[in-house]
């Protein structure tokens, strides 16, 4: 991306992560523009501040600036089928292309970026470093995989910030991109096989990513993960967790819906770290949080500050009625460890209530190779909804669906097959004190609706 660079057009405008980067363009002053496959709020809200996005994959729509060669970068994410009319114009004709995760490696090499990779947790996690950063006297850039509700928005942008915080994700092994200053892996549970294939390829693929912090860095990882690392001289290796390592909280307090704990840190402990969003499983995220926030120079009061403020993330343990009589939240965990946590996360805060989930399966792939797990992680709770596979990028496979989780819940566990269509009539008998919507596809579509019906009483 040299000096000659006018204009940016984005294939897959309005995916979350792809969003962020068109924003950044946008606010460096370039022409910024492309096409995504559906209007939503996102795109709407992208063409108000200045992208010229279409919907229709035709190459005639694509504006004349963009079209002119040698001043044109074109960024597409995997997702993007490679018939797609306009990325095979660009690719015909020579453009620059590159994937989403090619441009953030490009920024990584123009600023210090701070990364958060692993199977889950990262969003979280990387929302929370751009928080504790962004409030502090160091401040950043970020890129997220989240809306943050402390900002409205999944980016942020410093013009006196040499921080860039991103999050690392291993799909399709777009990390591999990145050169970060220093990293947080969260989790390396396999996922995504239908890419790798198998655990040994997904945890080899973590290995190589930390090949690439750059020298004089830092990888901060979670003690006790399968995956062993492979840094260069001149990387520091520091491990945490919830209760052990170089970073971990001491003196945990949890009670009357809050969670307040002792930060220690290898030269000092920060007491008294209240969460701003208090469920457990954000103990854990927020020690890596503020490891990369500690060693960057965020001061301890700025850190215990930022902890306290820190909103959380739509849709991760995202409360949307918290009352006496009911609690309704949404969660896009959609691994069977991430349920795992979430579900016990819940447990711990409403420990005489009864609990049920909404879960929508994410991939016919994953539902394949996991549904057991997904089945032991959904038997923790006392009533299970589940609704059909939500496709994505899949086609379907024959004699996977949501079923097969289904005949594996634990016996005498109240479970229900339903359409996502019939999810707000199926919940509005309100047999539960606490609701969590689980899972990554568009059951969110259905959250306003649930909402108002519980909302009644509540």
């Amino acid at each position: 991306m040299g000096n000659e660079l006018k204009s940016v057009y984005f294939i897959g405008a309005g995916g979350i992560g792809m969003s962020a980067l068109l924003r950044y363009f946008l606010t460096k002053g370039y022409n910024v523009g492309g096409y995504d496959r559906t209007p939503s709020e996102l795109t709407e809200k992208l063409i108000s501040e200045g992208a010229q996005i279409h919907y229709e994959d035709n190459v005639e729509s694509i504006p004349a600036c963009f079209k002119e060669k040698d001043s044109t970068l074109v960024v597409y994410t995997p997702a993007i089928p490679a018939e797609h009319k306009e990325l095979v114009y660009f690719r015909e004709n020579g453009f620059d292309l590159q994937k989403r995760a090619q441009v953030l490696g490009f920024l990584t090499q123009a600023h210090k970026g701070l990364c958060v990779a692993g199977t889950h947790g990262k969003t979280t996690t990387s929302t929370m470093t751009a928080h504790l950063l962004h409030q502090s006297h160091i401040d950043c850039n970020a890129f997220l995989g989240g809306i943050s509700k402390n900002y409205g928005t999944n980016y942020i942008l410093s013009d006196k910030s040499d921080y860039v915080v991103i999050e690392a994700d291993e799909f399709d092994r777009s990390f591999h991109w990145l050169r970060p200053y220093m990293t947080v892996i969260t989790a390396t549970d396999p996922d995504h096989l239908d890419i790798y294939g198998t655990k040994e390829a997904y945890l080899e693929s973590f290995r190589h990513y930390t090949t690439l912090i750059q020298k004089g860095g830092a990888l901060i990882i979670h003690k006790g993960l399968e995956m062993k690392p492979d840094v260069q001289e001149g990387v520091k290796v520091y491990e945490y967790a919830r209760t052990e390592g170089d970073f971990h909280a001491e003196n945990i307090r949890i009670g009357n819906g809050e969670i307040v704990f002792d930060f220690v840190t290898p030269t000092t402990v920060i007491k008294d770290i209240q969460l701003g969003v208090p469920v457990s499983i954000n103990i854990e995220n927020g020690i890596a949080a503020m490891a990369l926030a500690w060693l960057n120079g965020v001061t301890e009061e700025e850190i215990r500050n930022g902890m306290k403020s820190f909103g959380g993330v739509d849709r991760r343990f995202d409360f949307k009625i918290k009352t006496d009589k009911m609690v309704l939240l949404s969660d896009y965990a959609h691994h069977p460890n991430e349920i795992e946590q979430s579900v016990k996360s819940i447990r711990e805060l409403y420990q005489d209530k009864r609990i049920a989930a909404v879960f929508q399966p994410h991939l016919y792939t994953r539902t394949r190779d996991f549904y057991k797990e997904f089945a032991d992680s959904l038997s923790l709770l006392d009533k299970v909804y589940l609704c059909d596979i939500y496709p994505a990028r899949e086609a379907p496979i024959p004699g996977v669906t949501s079923k097969l989780i289904y005949d594996n819940l634990r016996p005498g566990i109240e479970k229900e097959l339903i359409h996502k269509e019939d999810v707000v009539e199926s919940v509005r008998k309100k047999d539960f004190d606490v609701l969590i919507l689980l899972g990554a596809g568009d059951i969110e579509n259905y959250v306003q609706a649930i909402t108002e019906v519980l909302s009644n009483n509540a």
